[in-house]
């Protein structure tokens, strides 16, 4: 007995099948990132320098910022770079890099541990350091650098890369010279040259005496005239 031929698929399951996919597919990219808690890390403090939990990163900048970072075991310092999109709830970034560093720790080591942290989704910066580097980055200065140098690139234009950047040569200069360069200057933005007169300059001006003596010699000369002619 001849085997029967399948049975074509008709264009109406074909439309079910697309849409079916295109949901999943739909879904599948609006699922919201998951929330990001010490225990997203490795146990131990990891090779890569740079963790991109966020993908602010392109691959150039991760390899730049690798090698920056990977300069500071110049001064005994393991240093890392974390971008978070997420934080798990009741934790700030702050809490966060300090759970790291008790994660991290390295019993024994007489090297210190420095975190430079990002949170991409509330565009803010936070830099923590071990008890071992207490004496050259004090806690006052490891605000600063996240709070004004850090945050200054991130406000203009979420600038993540010259962010982390600036951030570790302001530590790597101290760490090296014991000298602070200092916060960034503010930038204050420039109001342009304008042609619209201020409010100071629209009352002293007689621009509003002119316009009420147009009005009126526009209203009477009209009916001057009709009342001679029509006489």
């Amino acid at each position: 007995m001849p085997l029967s031929q399948p049975r074509p698929i008709g264009p109406s399951l074909r439309r079910c099948w697309a849409a079916l996919v295109s949901l999943l597919l739909l879904f599948g990219a609006a699922t919201p990132a998951l929330a990001v808690s010490a225990a997203s890390f490795p146990a131990d403090a990891p090779q890569e320098r740079v963790l991109d939990q966020a993908q602010v990163l392109s691959r150039a900048a991760n390899g730049e910022l690798s090698r920056e970072l990977d300069a500071l075991q110049a001064a005994q310092v393991e240093a890392h770079l974390v971008t978070v999109e997420r934080l798990d709830y009741g934790i700030s970034l702050r809490q966060l890099g300090q759970q790291l560093l008790e994660r991290w720790a390295v019993q024994g080591s007489d090297k210190g541990q420095l975190l430079f942290l990002i949170d991409t989704k509330t565009n803010a910066a936070a830099v923590v350091a071990s008890a071992a580097l207490d004496s050259r980055l004090n806690a006052e200065l490891l605000k600063s650098t996240a709070r004004t140098t850090m945050a200054q690139p991130i406000r203009e234009g979420a600038r993540f890369r010259q962010a982390s950047l600036d951030g570790i040569a302001r530590l790597q200069t101290v760490l090296d010279t014991g000298e602070d360069p200092g916060e960034p200057l503010q930038v204050e933005a420039s109001t342009l040259p304008t042609n619209v007169p201020t409010r100071e300059e629209t009352a002293d001006s007689k621009a509003f005496t002119w316009v009420i003596v147009l009005l009126v010699v526009g209203t009477v000369v009209p009916m001057a005239t009709w009342w001679v002619f029509s006489r």
